[in-house]
């Protein structure tokens, strides 16, 4: 197995972990506040990472160069832009068919990559990612009541075109990344990796900070007096953020995003486990297609 595999599975259960803890602070913090935690509180991890690398492995930090600031902004933007957009779908009431759009995401990663880097997939990869999104549309439609002018309307509606649009931002951030840290191109794939995340977490805790000291000063305080939960959300969001980093110097972005759909397996997994709750034909017929792309995704040659 090549080890990109364990490490994109890893990344998804950290952030499915991660995803748990931040709905828990939202209902405390707001949304601004819980997304801060994630790389504010993740930053410091970041940055022991790439020591525990230099002074333990001897592995030389990189130099910085302007293909790689270049990069690392753009990603950095463009995934708060994404994480925001993604947040706002919850305000409209039909945000189920928005939410589905926003899990094209590997297909637009694919386009990303294409553009950006000229990552070229085969065909049967390209069959696996379409058959997951097709898996990840079915769980965000199975508790929607199905009609067609209810159909019609959610397609063209709003909701769907935020969604679009976090994709593509979340895609493009996702390429972004993977220009960054091969960028550096010398030192090793995993300080590539930790160095990259290290810097762009630093810069994404820096522009959320500065925007919530003016905007929002009462939740960055919020997170100040409950540093204890900040810092579990911030450190598997960071292990997260490491192996998405890690997988993505490793292999191509499309490959990396299609796999880490198996997040919703591991979501649905807990969910009837540990909560007992009741899951639908059509949601377990999206959990199987899901399964089935990824065993393809990692069977294709």
């Amino acid at each position: 197995m090549e080890l990109w595999i364990p490490i994109t599975i890893f990344a998804a259960f950290c952030q499915n972990l991660r995803s748990a803890l931040q709905r828990h602070l939202k209902d405390s913090f707001g949304t601004t506040a819980a997304t801060f935690v994630r790389f504010g509180y993740g930053f410091p991890f970041a940055v022991l990472y790439v020591l525990g690398l230099h002074v333990f492995a001897g592995v030389p930090i990189p130099e910085l160069n302007g293909a790689f600031l270049v990069s690392g902004a753009l990603g950095g933007l463009a995934q708060i832009g994404a994480t925001f957009l993604l947040v706002h779908l919850f305000s409209y009431r039909n945000f189920a068919v928005g939410t589905a759009y926003s899990k094209t995401e590997p297909i637009q990663a694919a386009l990303f990559g294409l553009v950006l880097l000229g990552e070229t997939l085969t065909t049967p990869v390209v069959a696996c990612i379409v058959l997951g999104i097709a898996g990840v549309v079915t769980i965000s439609l199975a508790r929607t009541p199905v009609s067609t002018n209810a159909i019609l309307k959610a397609l063209i509606g709003k909701p769907a075109l935020i969604g679009l649009v976090s994709a593509a931002l979340f895609g493009a951030s996702a390429a972004f990344y993977r220009s960054a840290s091969l960028s550096l191109d010398g030192p090793g794939f995993l300080m590539q990796a930790g160095f990259s995340l290290a810097c762009v977490t630093l810069f994404q805790s820096v522009v959320m900070a500065s925007w919530m000291f003016f905007r929002a000063p009462h939740q960055l305080k919020l997170t100040l007096a409950h540093w204890r939960i900040s810092t579990l959300v911030g450190l598997a969001g960071i292990l997260g953020s490491l192996g998405w980093f890690t997988a993505m110097t490793l292999q191509p972005v499309a490959y990396v995003r299609a796999l880490a759909q198996i997040e919703l397996v591991f979501t649905f997994a807990v969910s009837w486990l540990v909560f007992r709750e009741a899951i639908s034909r059509n949601e377990l017929l999206g959990c199987s297609l899901i399964v089935l792309a990824v065993i393809g995704i990692v069977l294709s040659p």
